[in-house]
């Protein structure tokens, strides 16, 4: 059996000379990576922080306004299926101001939400750019696509050690950008070589960008989709802040001509994002499992 390899990538946004290519590399080899100076500042980070932990602070008939009827969008409660875990989304992050008329955001609550959403909006959209670049294509590669901010919380207390705070799964997304909690670790993924579990462990002051479903699919199975889960390890209140960059709201996702060759055919059809969260819904499946669904006749 491979051993675990140490640690995921930390990829420095400054070096610009090696970025676009690092980038690639990472998302091809590990799906999941590190970045620093990445723009965001560290006190608008933990600003946000402070104000996602307020509003889980409120009375639960308040956060029981932005429920939602389909899954994995609304707020979630805590559960017999998921005991420490309870989470709110922006479904839309070109529209915040609903979620913040529902929780009764206060103005200094929405100016923190609204400037932290356009910084790591911002950053999404360097990312794309550098995907591109590193691929040689051009375009802004997110453009005018649908993105979500969920906030999370993990109740855990000395019962919850070694628990599981979310099952082992994939992101629907084609990326997601992580700001975990820099106290408290619990992120996992499972390494490509050894299939082991590996520890994300927390940097103060980076955030964790990890390749979902949808990136797997437009770089024709290039990009690996690291399956990861939180856990516990510690009786420590848990919050991070996910961005998932999901896919535009008007067109398919399918690999770029320049992806696909003799050596590497096309290999899934074309696929309409949305769709895919349903049908991952629909057939209870939590994993990159779900691409098979849309395989091509060639294999």
């Amino acid at each position: 059996m491979r051993m675990p390899r140490e640690g995921v990538p930390v990829i420095d946004m400054k070096k610009l000379d090696t970025l676009s290519m690092e980038i690639v590399k990472a998302s091809e080899e590990w799906g999941c990576f590190r970045i620093v100076n990445h723009g965001v500042s560290i006190d608008l980070m933990a600003e946000m922080k402070a104000v996602v932990a307020s509003l889980f602070d409120q009375p639960e008939e308040i956060k029981m306004r932005t429920v939602h009827t389909e899954v994995g969008k609304g707020y979630v409660k805590r559960n017999l299926a998921g005991p420490c875990f309870e989470g709110f989304s922006i479904d839309d992050i070109s529209l915040p101001g609903e979620f913040c008329d529902r929780i009764n955001a206060s103005v200094h609550q929405r100016k923190i939400i609204n400037k932290y959403i356009k910084a790591i909006r911002d950053l999404a959209r360097l990312l794309g750019l550098k995907l591109m670049e590193g691929c040689g294509l051009n375009g802004d590669l997110f453009d005018g696509w649908c993105c979500q901010l969920r906030m999370n919380k993990y109740h855990f207390c000395p019962k919850s050690i070694g628990s599981t705070g979310v099952p082992i799964h994939t992101d629907p997304t084609f990326l997601t950008i992580l700001q975990d909690d820099e106290n408290v670790n619990g992120l996992q993924l499972i390494d490509k070589n050894s299939g082991q579990f590996i520890l994300v462990d927390p940097v103060p002051g980076t955030l964790a960008v990890n390749i979902g479903d949808i990136g797997k699919a437009w770089s024709n199975g290039r990009y690996w989709t690291a399956k990861h889960r939180v856990r516990c390890f510690e009786p420590k209140t848990r919050y991070s802040i996910a961005l998932f960059v999901l896919g535009p709201n008007d067109k398919m996702i399918e690999a770029p001509s320049q992806f696909v060759d003799s050596e590497h055919p096309r290999y899934y059809v074309p696929i309409d994002p949305k769709k895919y969260r349903d049908v991952r819904v629909t057939h209870r499946i939590r994993t990159g499992v779900a691409l098979e669904l849309f395989r091509t006749s060639v294999t």
